[in-house]
């Protein structure tokens, strides 16, 4: 089997040739070598999906520009930039395949439209929990199906970031059953995005800086972000008051660190090496700062009076159909995203049996038996 072969969609191949050749604005910079070392010295920029004010997202990428400069003694640096600075906030991919940056940090799944199999590499409806998707990306063979994926367009793939279990999203009004969200207009991308537009959502996709405008000036009726953390930040709970859990179409997304491939063959392996341990340093110790600090988020939160409100069955069950109805769709159309697909479903089957035992029975009696805040 070979897999970019299976994995490439039709428009993956114009993509590709739209930034080819293209590293002479970001070529790599070997001005000096160091004595001590004798490696080159290496400058590169990196482009980020997020506004610096995002400081634990955003702070994936200062992660790997800070521990690459560590490990190198300073003969390997990356400058992060956030959303907008370079290029828009969605248009990382873009801009590292034709080589404006040697890097980005980014979300893969907001590339679906020119790869819906990119999903994979964030998060799916209904899919993993976040050490399951570190489990699945690291030893399940989802890193390298998505590094297959990125291939067609020019990009190496690394994890490097996961914010943990999300929740479902900011409403100016209660969302009672399956009939209040017809018509609505929210922001949310990926695929559970067109779960969402299967229920009548009128689906939106923006950059995480540009969502508390279009909330508080009334552009959407509803967002979804990342948590309660990031969310606080961003101000939407002061532009709607209703906050949905769970967050079913973001139980565990990975974000992803990519690399323009001819940069990456130009880099010594010993920056190679520095570059893919950074990246590992900085998907584990974002997701421990989320875990923390979303806790403490939603507390405050609710102390402020914000309405926590779960989903009803009635659109938890419709969005799990939806759900099943868009993937065969998208196997039928694909023969590459059908083989991921059964690829990850077979892993997905397989880690939730053993979490049945080994987590979710003591997970259950730990919550029944400490209650929660009321």
């Amino acid at each position: 089997m070979q897999r970019r072969q299976l994995l490439r969609t039709s428009g993956q191949a114009l993509a590709a040739a739209a930034g080819a050749g293209a590293l002479s604005a970001c070529t790599i910079r070997r001005a000096e070598t160091s004595r001590s070392s004798g490696l080159p010295q290496v400058r590169w920029r990196m482009a980020t999906s997020w506004p610096v004010s995002l400081d634990t997202i955003y702070g994936g990428a200062e992660t790997i520009c800070e521990q690459v400069k560590a490990m190198s003694g300073g003969g390997f640096t990356i400058e992060p930039f956030a959303a907008g600075e370079i290029v828009p906030g969605l248009e990382v991919l873009d801009a590292v395949q034709a080589g404006s940056v040697e890097c980005g940090h980014t979300a893969s799944y907001y590339y679906v439209g020119k790869n819906p199999a990119f999903a994979f590499g964030t998060a799916v409806p209904f899919g993993l929990s976040a050490q399951q998707q570190n489990a699945w990306l690291y030893q399940g063979g989802g890193n390298e199906a998505m590094d297959a994926l990125f291939a067609d367009f020019g990009a190496k793939s690394f994890p490097a970031g996961n914010t943990g279990g999300q929740l479902g999203g900011w409403f100016k009004r209660p969302i009672n059953n399956l009939a209040s969200l017809k018509g609505l207009k929210m922001r949310i991308p990926g695929l559970g995005g067109k779960v969402m537009a299967s229920l009548g959502v009128n689906v939106q996709v923006l950059p995480g800086g540009e969502i508390y405008l279009a909330l508080e000036r009334g552009a959407i009726d509803a967002a979804e972000f990342t948590g309660p953390y990031d969310d606080e930040k961003l101000g939407l709970p002061k532009a709607a008051q209703y906050y949905y859990y769970p967050g079913w179409w973001e139980p565990g997304p990975s974000l992803t660190a990519l690399v323009n491939r001819k940069a990456w063959a130009e880099l010594p392996q010993e920056y190679q090496a520095m570059f893919s341990s950074a990246c590992y340093q900085a998907n584990l110790g974002m997701l421990s700062k989320y875990e923390q600090r979303n806790s403490e988020a939603l507390l405050r939160l609710r102390r402020q009076g914000i309405r926590l409100e779960a989903y009803s069955n009635d659109i938890l069950k419709a969005a799990k159909e939806a759900t099943g109805v868009m993937f065969a769709d998208l196997a039928a159309g694909d023969a590459g995203f059908r083989d991921l697909l059964e690829r990850w479903r077979l892993f997905q089957k397989e880690t939730l049996n053993w979490n049945r035992i080994n987590e979710l029975p003591l997970a259950t009696f730990n919550t029944d038996a400490e209650g929660g805040e009321g």
